[in-house]
């Protein structure tokens, strides 16, 4: 036979096998409802990813992942806090619908004045459990036959309200509790998931747990449910990890300053602190462990993976611990900061491969659109606040100029004000209830809340008013009232003690952790456990 031939005979064969291939391929596509793995990160800021353009967290799985996924660049969590914007993800409502508005465990009414904020109002009082009568997400996925499977952080209730009760066959750590009871090392003090050996990491631990669902569930269709305690505070790493993140901080010019005064607390200005460095590359390292189950187990071809926060990075309050920059403020902030998130699907079938979509999208979007790409039927009076984004994933381009609501009349631990907002095109228009002021934002700008157009758009912020006012009425949204035990001078003398020993004490202590010869205060880095 002539070279040529032979040539043509094998480029005949691998047709006939490719086309088998792509037959196969098109077929289990057809008849096989896909798996999803979802994975929720707990106060990770939009540009605390190398992907969103950070410098100093380094976070290769993720970043990887991103290169294979949408990525929606005007992604939004429906709260600034966890609590109501994990209840919106499991129920595809906004807070002020379904009424957990606060994180649950944080004080209102006159509770608050417990808190000695000396703030003018007293915080609305809010639901406490996620209402059994909302059909979840997962419950969704069970009632079609699929396993569900639940790890990490849950904060949406007590007993009787726990994954178990809301539609997850499985539960490996989810509690009442909002960060990691006992630290990220063993012995850690969480009734759901005991930990096994001497200073095993948590977040690994998660990762594990997941992969280990996923490989005894290879052979059916799973919904799979990755809810980091990471990096919610306390933040905790391993020596190895703080101090490749301290060198590299001093290799990158340490700034004189890192914070400068909001409203009412000090804000982080930059990407320095290694200790949450080290958590955040953990947790990255955790992703990895899962995202390599799905290909070890043959099934990363039909798993779509969702990746996401549930409110944005914490820069004031709690631990300080990052900086959202060019973004204003963070978690518990009416700001962009507080509320815009890492936001990735990828559809394994669909050619979606590192695109970039300006469409602005919200968490409530994921309900129907894990469903439509499912083959499950969308139940619209549930995931009522959400839409499905599968069109858009397709390749199909789509104009939503639905609007966006944010109820939060509480107090923030971060400093934020209770506001009520509305974002519907490229407007966003914000109530402050303190004192009845306004802010209109002009968008898509990642600086958008340091310029107020109100005075030069009036038409447009008392059409958004209108707007917004009528929906919070329509969902009977409670509201904060005005304290009568309100002094103005305890407020004052606060606000100056803030600025006059709170802020220069965080300077030091952001100096002392970058500091060659650190000790943190507990013995919490005796873990050196690496990545399998």
């Amino acid at each position: 036979m002539s070279n040529f031939r032979k040539v043509l005979a094998i480029l005949v064969i691998l047709t006939a096998l490719l086309g088998c291939n792509v037959q196969k391929y098109q077929t289990l596509e057809r008849n096989t409802k896909p798996n999803v793995l979802f994975i929720l990160v707990d106060d990770l800021g939009l540009h605390d990813l190398g992907y969103t353009g950070s410098l100093f967290y380094e976070t290769p799985h993720i970043d990887g992942l991103s290169k294979q996924a949408m990525i929606f660049t005007q992604g939004y969590a429906a709260s600034r806090v966890c609590s109501p914007s994990r209840a919106s993800l499991m129920t595809g409502k906004f807070t002020a619908r379904h009424g957990i508005t606060d994180w649950i465990g944080a004080k209102a009414d006159t509770a608050w004045r417990a808190r000695q904020r000396h703030n003018k109002l007293l915080p609305a009082d809010y639901v406490r459990n996620l209402p059994h009568e909302d059909v979840t997400i997962a419950e969704a996925m069970k009632h079609a036959g699929y396993k569900t499977f639940f790890a990490g952080k849950w904060h949406l209730g007590d007993e009787g309200s726990y994954p178990e009760d809301h539609g997850f066959d499985i539960n490996k750590g989810g509690f009442h509790r909002g960060g990691p009871a006992g630290g990220f090392f063993s012995p850690w003090s969480n009734p759901k998931l005991k930990s096994r050996t001497k200073g095993e990491n948590l977040t690994l631990r998660l990762a594990h747990e997941t992969a280990d669902f996923i490989t005894q569930h290879k052979d059916s269709t799973f919904f799979a449910f990755l809810s980091f305690y990471a990096v919610h505070a306390p933040i905790q790493t391993t020596q190895a990890k703080w101090k490749k993140y301290r060198d590299k901080a001093e290799a990158m010019g340490i700034a004189a300053t890192g914070y400068k005064m909001e409203r009412v607390l000090p804000v982080r200005q930059v990407q320095d602190n290694p200790v949450y460095a080290g958590l955040v590359e953990t947790m990255d390292d955790a992703v990895g462990i899962v995202l390599k189950a799905l290909k070890e187990n043959g099934v990363a071809d039909n798993t779509i993976v969702v990746f996401t926060s549930d409110n944005g990075g914490v820069a004031s309050g709690d631990h300080y611990a990052t900086s959202n920059l060019p973004l204003r403020g963070g978690k518990g902030y009416q700001w962009e900061g507080g509320i815009r998130t890492p936001y990735l699907i990828k559809v394994p079938w669909l050619d979606v491969e590192g695109t970039r979509s300006n469409l602005p999208v919200i968490s409530t979007d994921f309900y129907p659109t894990l469903l439509d790409l499912a083959g499950i039927p969308l139940t619209p009076e549930q995931h009522v606040d959400g839409v499905s984004l599968k069109p858009l994933l397709e390749g199909d381009p789509i104009k939503l100029d639905r609007p966006f609501f944010w109820h939060y009349p509480h107090y923030g631990n971060q400093g934020g004000s209770p506001t009520s907002t509305i974002r519907q095109n490229n407007w966003k228009y914000i109530y402050y209830w303190e004192d009845g002021s306004e802010a209109l934002f002009k968008l898509p700008s990642e600086e958008c809340d340091a310029s107020n157009v109100i005075e030069d758009e009036p038409q447009t912020a008392r059409r958004l008013r209108v707007k917004l006012m009528s929906w919070l009425k329509e969902m009977n949204a409670k509201m904060p009232e005005m304290d009568s035990e309100y002094d103005k001078e305890k407020a004052t003398r606060r606000l100056q003690r803030i600025k006059n020993k709170k802020w220069p004490s965080l300077e030091e202590d952001r100096l002392k952790v970058l500091d060659k010869d650190y000790k943190p205060n507990t013995n919490w880095w005796k873990s050196e456990l690496t990545v399998d």
